[in-house]
């Protein structure tokens, strides 16, 4: 039966080969004389200009076209041969003429007809649709036929196995010889095959296949011969192995990508079939290393990218494995191979050349190339299959290198440093190369904080606890000099690279700027909370120092290098950032507490004050950049100089200085930015100079209140109360300045600042530091004492921030602040009520007195008399409103509170008393409403922002 199988298979192979051979012979005969009819097309083909050659005929004069040969004779005439002449170029795909052709054609000379071999093949109409026929005649069979081969020789083997016919040496040679028929039974058919044929069947070409069976057929000879029989041993096994695999890499070069994969898997397969007693992982990454660059130089002739990116992975494979078996692994073979990998893409393939296809692209493609914007072309580039996965191979290995479950002969930083800088120089170097750009930034990062925290500071285990001895693989020194050695690298390879690209690839340029920018101040920063002292660090507080000098050197000489446009420069402001960004570092490690939150601002102020120098628009926003820092130093520490060390005297303390010196800085600088171009930063220095002034006044009056202690305890209703007037006062103030400088900070700032006070007033006045439920002693002085600053203060300054707002603020903000005015008025009067009757302590729990009850009444009536008099007399509708609401209030209160609990005398008199003022109210409103019928309806005051106080809109 197997002898059966056996010859079917072998007459099915035959088969197809014929059947090959008669189709290629049939389509070059077809071929033979589709040139021969495309020739005779192209010598009946008249000679005609350009479209711009008979654009200008039709602009020179009459008399200019008489003068012309015949084949240029009216402008109707050559528009319609022209047109048949593309319409003929269209179906036969001819191609365009050449430069020189056109400039002939322009002068009126003759041109002579194109002809060529390589213009008559392109010329074939569009491929058709492939039929079944042809799937199965020319695809499908030669696959099958090639599976057939395959089994036909291991069925013969295998039947002279079990027929004990042949010795396994000869059975080896016989297979062996039959691998080597097959590879040139390969190469006979392709010489003879038609390049038609190659395009159309490229991926089912008679010539791969057989040569692929040969390869396959030689390898699995050798390796039997090694691992099965032992006829040979293991150096000779692995010679012979990769002989095979180099070689049929090689012969890809004439049968296509296909065979190269089937190569490259050989080679990676082959250090795994090979067993030895002592492996040298140099034999295996220096065998691994040959295979790759005979991949990458065959995928460079062919132009090839799924190979060389398969090649890179089983790099990092074999890499990876190697790290995770040997114990301890050797650093040095992994790192070569991936210097080696990174070399190999940077000047093999692509290499230099892929500037010279991205070219050819790009001019190939004009629609589409100007449709594409600068940063999709850099975030798109070409042969990026191959670069991304050399980046990934190499980051994972430089990982593996210096992770804590690999076991090395020494801490590899040298070997992980010389991967992420090679990584680094390659995405420097080649446009295509912008993701290991960035991720060689993204395994420096990780990699330094591998190390920082492998240096013990993030262990957090006390070595004085039984069983808790901890051994560091490396020591906080290394980890340091590590992260400013990368970081120097990354400084220097990112002036190159925005040299380099700044000018035709501005995208790339400013990727580079921001790698220059972010790296430093990440590793050093890193390497400062990690293994530094942070009291005071001097080697870590100078490197930062000189970093930052050196970016904004480089800021300047690009800027040098570059005519000023007006615009954001993205290079130069990153630059600029990261350069602030080394500064705070030094501060941060050269000095502490209070010295650190002023010299951060101090550099904050000397950007601003460089824009007398430097027109660049970057450095106004350092300033903006110091005063988050602050925020984040005073979020971390409001003392600043730390709750023990924090005096008790009132406002002449470190509080005055470590927030009044920067408010008092952004202050300066928002003044001298008065008329830089830009309105986002000019306002939003603004802002920040009023917040830090708020922020000021409010901690030391904080500080002050609570004995010189700042916590997190909630505070007394004075203190509240100070922070109120504040804000009314901010208020106030920031509506001035937008009177005298426009600006919408100050304009929608002050609105925010009420509006804010207003809820504060609801939250923590009216309800949660209220006396009434607090219990809090008003104190021993009637009038002077809480009540006043807590309600009565408040409620007049909300009065006059509504009346000075008038005009220049929306009227329903207005109504707001005047409503809330005669709220802590009306809450003033009440508890001042409550204080007469019960003392300095208002709490409810002592309920309500018979004369307390009634004075109520009278009081509510009074003020809400009292509204109304000044409404009318600053027609003020809304403060009339509030008095018929008052009004209304104590009404409700006389039926229904009064009727219940008065008796006798007080209860009649709260009933006279209520009617006269109500009386009263109503002759008041006749009077007023008398008095003005004739004049038409009144109205309060419009709302005008930029009216001055009075004016009406």
């Amino acid at each position: 039966m197997i002898e059966v199988i056996a010859f079917v298979a072998f007459g099915l192979a035959l088969a197809a080969l014929l059947n090959g051979r008669k189709t290629a012979e049939r389509l070059e005969t077809e071929i033979a004389a589709l040139k021969e009819h495309l020739a005779q097309l192209e010598a009946l083909r008249p000679v005609v200009p350009t479209v711009d050659a008979v654009v200008e005929a039709t602009d020179q004069p009459v008399a200019a076209l008489e003068g012309a040969p015949q084949s240029v004779k009216t402008p109707l005439e050559e528009r319609k041969r022209l047109a048949e002449i593309k319409k003929g170029d269209a179906i036969f795909g001819g191609p365009p003429p050449s430069q020189d052709a056109v400039e002939k054609a322009s002068r009126g000379e003759p041109v002579a007809a194109r002809s060529s071999a390589a213009t008559t093949i392109d010329a074939v109409a569009p491929r058709q649709k492939e039929s079944l026929e042809s799937r199965l005649g020319a695809r499908w069979a030669v696959w099958v036929g090639g599976i057939a081969l395959a089994l036909g020789g291991i069925f013969m083997v295998k039947y002279s196995i079990d027929a004990g016919l042949l010795s396994p040496a000869v059975r080896l040679f016989m297979a062996a010889v039959f691998g080597l028929v097959l590879i040139s039974i390969g190469e006979f058919v392709r010489r003879r095959a038609v390049p038609l044929v190659a395009d159309a069947f490229q991926n089912a070409m008679i010539p791969g296949i057989l040569t692929a069976a040969g390869a396959v057929t030689l390898f699995g000879v050798c390796y039997a011969a090694h691992g099965i029989y032992g006829f040979i041993g293991p150096v000779t096994a692995f010679a012979l192995l990769a002989l095979v695999s180099l070689a049929t890499v090689g012969l890809s070069l004439l049968h296509g990508q296909a065979l190269a994969g089937l190569g490259l898997l050989a080679s990676l397969v082959t250090p795994a079939l090979v067993s030895s007693e002592s492996p040298s992982p140099w034999s295996l990454f220096g065998f691994l290393g040959v295979a790759w660059i005979a991949t990458l130089l065959a995928a460079r002739v062919r132009r090839w990218t799924i190979m060389p990116s398969a090649a890179n992975i089983g790099l990092c494979l074999w890499a990876l494995a190697y790290i995770a078996s040997a114990t301890p692994f050797e650093t040095r073979p992994v790192t070569l191979i991936m210097l080696v990998m990174i070399g190999g893409v940077a000047f093999i393939w692509p290499g230099k050349l892929a500037g010279t296809i991205d070219g050819e692209r790009a001019e190939t493609d004009q629609p589409l190339a100007a449709a594409r914007t600068s940063w999709e072309r850099t975030m798109t580039p070409p042969f990026v299959a191959i670069t991304v996965t050399a980046g990934i191979s190499a980051l994972l290995t430089a990982l593996a290198m210096i992770s804590p479950l690999a076991t090395a002969s020494g801490y590899p930083v040298i070997e992980f440093s010389l991967v992420v800088a090679a990584l680094a120089a390659l995405g420097a170097s080649r446009f295509y190369a912008v993701y290991p750009a960035i991720l060689s930034a993204l395994v420096a990062i990780v990699g330094v904080w591998s190390m920082t925290a492998l240096s013990g500071l993030l262990t957090f285990i006390d070595p004085t606890i039984p069983g808790h001895i901890v051994t560091f693989a490396v020591s906080g020194h290394t980890a340091m000099l590590a992260s400013m050695g990368l970081s120097c690298v990354f400084i220097a390879l990112g002036a190159f690279a925005i040299h380099l690209h700044g000018k035709d690839r501005p995208p790339l340029a400013t990727i580079w700027a921001a790698i220059t920018a972010v790296v430093p101040i990440a590793l050093i920063g890193m390497s400062l909370l990690m293994t530094g002292n942070l009291t005071f660090d001097l080697r870590h507080g100078l490197f930062a120092l000189a970093a930052g000098l050196v970016l904004l050197g480089l800021a300047e000489w690009f800027s040098r290098s570059k005519a000023p446009d007006g615009g954001l420069d993205l290079p130069q402001a990153l630059l600029i950032a990261g350069s602030l960004g080394l500064v705070v570092i030094a501060l941060h490690a050269l000095t502490d507490g209070l010295a650190t939150t002023i010299l951060i601002a101090l550099v904050g102020a000397a950007y601003v004050a460089a824009t007398r120098l430097r027109p660049w628009p970057a450095l106004p926003w350092m300033m903006v950049g110091a005063a988050v820092v602050i925020l984040a130093r005073i979020a971390w520490e409001p003392a600043i100089v730390g709750a023990l060390h924090l005096g008790k005297t009132p406002v002449f303390n470190a509080l005055l200085a470590g927030y009044g010196i920067p408010a008092l800085l952004l202050v300066l600088s928002a003044f001298e930015l008065r008329r830089w171009p830009d309105p986002r930063v000019r306002n939003l220095l603004q802002a920040l100079a009023s917040l830090f002034v708020l922020l000021t006044v409010a901690i030391i009056v904080r500080h002050a209140m609570n004995g010189g202690v700042l916590d997190s305890a909630v505070p007394t209703l004075s203190e509240q109360s100070i922070y109120t007037l504040l804000a009314i006062g901010g208020s106030a103030i920031m509506m001035t300045l937008d009177r005298k400088s426009p600006s919408p900070v100050f304009r929608y700032g002050s609105m925010v600042i009420g509006i804010l006070s207003m809820l504060s007033i609801l939250g923590a006045h009216l309800i949660g530091l209220n006396p009434y439920f607090s219990g809090e002693l008003l104190g021993s002085i009637p009038f002077f004492d809480l009540l006043l600053i807590g309600y009565l203060l408040p409620g007049f300054g909300y009065a006059g921030l509504a009346w000075y707002a008038r005009g220049k603020r929306p009227m329903p903000y207005v109504t707001a602040l005047a409503v809330t005015g005669a709220v802590l008025v009306f809450a003033w009067a009440t508890l001042s009520v409550r204080r007469f009757w019960q003392g300095q302590n208002v709490a409810d729990w002592k309920g309500f007195l018979e004369g307390e009850t009634y004075t109520y009444s009278v009081v509510w009536l009074l003020l809400g008399v009292l509204l109304l008099v000044l409404g009318s007399r600053f027609n003020a509708k809304s403060i009339r409103i509030a008095s018929a609401v008052l009004v209304f209030v104590a009404v409700l209160k006389v039926f229904l509170i009064d009727m219940a609990n008065l008796q006798g005398f007080l209860r009649a008199l709260s009933f006279i008393g209520l009617g006269a003022v109500l009386i009263g109210i109503g002759l008041f409103y006749q009077k007023i409403l008398s008095g003005k019928a004739g004049a038409g309806p009144q109205q309060e005051t419009p709302v005008d922002i930029e009216a001055e106080p009075g004016q009406t809109a």
